[in-house]
C-alpha cells in the first residue's frame, strides 16, 4: 500500500480520529474498501485499542452528495434503533474533513450479505425467506410507529402533502426529458387522477428500505442500512411500495418483495408489528415509484449526453427507460391487480 495513496490516508485518518475518540492509542488492521454505493464509500476495518480488537465500518459521505448532515443521520439511526429497528450501532461521527477528507460515520460491523443476489442465495439455502420477510415488514412498521417530530430537525421533511409534492417534482422531469414518451404521459394522468392526499398518519420514512440496503444472514434480517434519504412526515405507504418494484426483485419477478417474498408475508409482518396497510395508497405509490425511477434513468442518460457525467453506466441507463414503460403499463392497465 502506498503511504500517500487514498487507502493509507484513510487508514491513518481513522486511526488518529478513533485514538482521540477512545482516549487510547488505536491501531487499524484488516482495512478494506468495500463496494462503493451511488453516493458514499464504506470501509471495513478492525480497530484495536488496549489490546481489544473491534470490527467497525466507516461510511464516508462526500459533502457534494450529502442528503443530510452526518450528525442527523446518526441521530435518526439511533432513534430507529431505540424503537426496535435493527440498525448497526453508531460508534462515532466526524464532521472534521481533516481526517479522511470528508465527513464520516463509524458503526459496528454486522455480519451478513448485502449484495442482492447473494441475499437471495443465502435465504434460499437457509430456507428462511418467509421469516426474513416478516422481520423486514416488522422493522418497517416499527420505524413508522415513531413520532416523526422526534427526529432531528435537520432530517428533511416530506412536506404537508408528500404525494402531491413528489408527483410535482417527477412531473417536471418527465416534462423536460420524457415529454415525447406516451406511456409516461399516461402514467402521469393516472397518478394525477388518483392522487391520494396527505396520509392519515404521517410517519418517519426511510425511502429506500429494499433488497440491497439490508444485511441478511442465515438467521434472517440483521440490519437496515443507508439512512441518508430518511424523511420526516412522509407517507408510510411510500416505504412499503418502494421495495415491491420490479427492479428490486433481481430477476425473481414472482416474488414481489425483494425477489424472495410475496406481499402477504411482508404485510403480515408489517401489520403484526403495528403497521396499517392501505392497498389503494400502496398501489399509487408503487406506480409513483416506478415513474420516479424512469425519470431518474432519463436524468442519468441526459447527464452523459450533455457531458456533465461522461460514464458508460449513465449512458446505459437510457436504454432501460423502455423497461419502465412496460412496468408502468402492466401496473396501470385496467385489469391489473395492485
Amino acid at each position: 500500500m502506498s503511504e500517500s495513496g487514498p487507502e493509507a490516508v484513510a487508514e491513518r485518518g481513522l486511526a488518529d480520529f478513533l485514538t482521540r475518540e477512545f482516549g487510547d492509542q488505536v491501531t487499524i488492521s484488516e482495512f478494506q474498501f468495500l463496494s462503493a454505493g451511488a453516493r458514499r464509500r464504506n470501509i471495513a476495518f478492525t480497530a484495536t485499542a488496549g489490546g481489544t480488537p473491534r470490527r467497525l465500518v466507516a461510511t464516508v459521505v462526500p459533502p457534494a452528495v450529502e442528503l443530510m448532515p452526518v450528525e442527523a443521520e446518526a441521530g435518526v439511526r439511533e432513534l430507529a434503533r431505540a424503537h426496535g429497528v435493527p440498525v448497526p450501532d453508531i460508534v462515532a461521527t466526524c464532521t472534521d474533513t481533516a481526517y479522511v477528507g470528508e465527513p464520516f460515520l463509524v458503526s459496528e460491523h454486522i455480519d451478513g450479505d448485502t449484495v442482492p443476489r447473494r441475499v437471495l442465495r443465502t435465504l434460499a439455502a437457509a430456507g428462511n425467506a418467509a421469516e426474513t420477510a416478516r422481520q423486514w415488514g416488522a422493522a418497517m412498521a416499527r420505524l413508522h410507529s415513531i413520532d416523526p417530530a422526534a427526529a432531528p430537525e435537520s432530517v428533511p421533511s416530506a412536506g404537508a402533502d408528500p404525494a402531491a409534492e413528489h408527483l410535482a417534482e417527477v412531473a417536471a422531469v418527465v416534462g423536460e426529458l420524457l415529454h415525447d414518451r406516451a406511456v409516461f404521459s399516461l402514467a402521469l394522468r393516472w397518478l394525477e387522477k388518483r392522487l391520494p392526499g396527505p396520509p392519515p398518519r404521517p410517519a418517519l420514512v426511510h425511502t429506500d428500505m429494499r433488497n440491497g440496503n439490508l444485511i441478511v444472514s442465515e438467521e434472517g434480517l440483521q440490519a437496515v442500512l443507508d439512512w441518508e434519504g430518511t424523511q420526516r412526515f412522509g407517507d408510510p405507504m411510500r416505504d412499503v411500495a418502494w421495495p415491491a418494484l420490479r427492479m428490486w426483485r433481481f430477476r425473481e419477478d414472482s416474488k414481489e418483495f425483494g425477489g424472495f417474498a410475496d406481499r402477504d408475508t411482508f404485510v403480515a409482518g408489517y401489520e403484526e408489528a403495528g403497521g396499517t396497510f392501505d392497498l389503494d395508497r400502496f398501489r399509487w405509490w408503487k406506480v409513483m415509484g416506478t415513474l420516479y425511477w424512469g425519470a431518474g434513468l432519463a436524468q442519468q442518460a441526459a447527464a452523459h449526453l450533455d457531458g456533465t457525467v461522461r460514464d458508460i453506466v449513465m449512458a446505459a441507463s437510457g436504454r432501460r427507460v423502455s423497461e419502465i414503460e412496460w412496468d408502468l403499463l402492466m401496473q396501470i392497465r385496467p385489469a391489473a391487480k395492485a
